[in-house]
């Protein structure tokens, strides 16, 4: 490896100078709970030999010219400064215990996951990444065989990190071969003799509808980000609610019981509902699409609402809202510099009730440092809003990180509950039909 002095400072993306604002400082937290203890030589020494430490924003430190610019500055990695190493337990509040000290025998695994959940809930809040080292951090949980990936948001968006961490990971049946990701689909066109006018029309048809929805869709975008607000409710959080203290919970969901109800409403992929493209290449490219959310008064069918988010969804993905929401937020940082790029995006969630995101991961189970994974969960740190969700795919299920303001919302284990639920008797629904 070159030596640091070799390189040259890099100025940071519009996107990554976004995310070092103090408004909208965000990190990634991803939770790896592997099946056996945890060797933290093999952690390290996987860590060295990846592609992770081989990439220039994991090995630069975030340095300031005389006119506050930043800038990536090539440094000599220290693996030591990077895994942090917690050999005591945790409670269910995140506190250490003492060694005379254990879980319950009631709560077993559900303390467990309750404990690590609440470690990284209190680091959504207080702990921003130190600036004398490269901006990422792994800690191993060791009595919870947890390892918590703590990656700045200014360092890539979800894909790229979660990209980078599959290439850090094996196929648990075969040490050498890579993660398996979900296959990309080649489209397919139809056509033939004599029909070229009806498919012509069909495109011309499919362009009016995109140009007229980005047109109402953008509009709704910009007054949503200047002024527009969420009508106000008991979960309603708004400016300086992302400095409140948090709590986790993880919803769990069945990607067969998924693909089973994906059935009851025509034309759904569940891959694109996932959203992932593991060939995507490295930066922090994300668009931001706004969803109503209806209550459904009438009827005892689950699957109505479902249908009439379906619908929503179908008018969004004709228009090109998530690529206006990218260019505009580009726009923006390049004319008119990152405090009001980020004054934009910090009314635009204050204006909003809540967040959600999700990725498409491993299909299969991986291992890391030859551990075998059980699960990997992963959120962020907190927004000014009371609710937060996340979720991943991994090996046939699905987990959505929940993470709130618990003096808005106390319980929400309580609301994990009811999203999982909520799936369970669309399921069931479909199958009385």
């Amino acid at each position: 490896m070159a030596s640091p002095e070799t390189f040259s400072d890099e100025p940071l993306t519009p996107a990554g100078r976004l995310f070092l604002q103090p408004q909208t400082n965000i990190v990634i937290h991803s939770i790896v709970r592997v099946k056996n203890p945890i060797d933290i030589n093999a952690i390290k020494s996987s860590v060295k030999s990846s592609l992770m430490v081989q990439h220039p924003r994991f090995c630069s430190l975030l340095v300031r010219d005389e006119n506050g610019f930043e800038h990536w500055r090539r440094t000599q990695l220290d693996i030591d400064q990077h895994v942090i190493v917690i050999n005591k337990l945790l409670d269910n509040s995140g506190n250490f215990l003492d060694e005379t000290q254990g879980f319950s025998s009631e709560g077993g695994e559900e303390d467990d996951e309750a404990a690590v959940n609440q470690y990284v809930a209190d680091l959504s809040v207080s702990s921003p990444l130190s600036t004398d080292k490269p901006l990422w951090e792994i800690h191993l949980l060791m009595a919870h065989k947890c390892a918590v990936f703590r990656i700045h948001h200014s360092l890539g968006d979800g894909i790229s990190l979660m990209s980078m961490l599959m290439a850090s990971c094996r196929s648990a049946d075969d040490a050498d071969a890579l993660p398996k990701m979900v296959s990309q689909k080649t489209p397919e066109f139809k056509g033939g003799k004599g029909r070229d006018w009806f498919w012509s029309f069909v495109a011309f048809w499919r362009l009016l509808k995109m140009v007229w929805f980005t047109l109402i869709f953008a509009l709704e975008f910009g007054a949503r980000s200047l002024f527009v607000c969420d009508r106000k409710t008991v979960i309603t959080g708004g400016d300086g609610v992302e400095l409140w203290p948090r709590k986790l919970a993880t919803a769990r969901f069945l990607l067969d019981d998924m693909k089973v109800v994906k059935k009851a409403i025509p034309n759904t992929d569940l891959s694109k509902l996932m959203m992932g493209n593991p060939e995507a290449r490295w930066g922090n490219k994300f668009g931001v699409i706004l969803l109503p959310v209806y209550y459904q008064k009438g009827g005892n069918n689950p699957l109505g609402y479902l249908k009439r988010a379906k619908a929503m969804l179908d008018r969004k993905k004709h228009s090109l809202e998530a690529h206006f929401s990218y260019k505009i937020g580009d726009l923006v940082m390049s004319l008119l510099g990152s405090k009001y790029a980020c004054l934009l995006n910090y009314r635009l969630l204050c204006n909003t009730t809540f967040t959600i995101s999700n990725m498409i991961g491993p299909l299969e189970e991986i291992t890391l440092a030859g551990n075998p994974i059980s699960s990997i969960k992963v959120t962020t740190s907190s927004l000014p809003q009371a609710l937060t969700m996340h979720m991943l795919s991994y090996a046939g299920k699905a987990e959505m990180q929940i993470l709130v303001a618990k003096d808005i919302i106390p319980d929400p284990e309580f609301l994990a509950k009811c999203f999982e639920e909520a799936l369970l008797e669309m399921k069931e629904a479909l199958r009385q039909q």
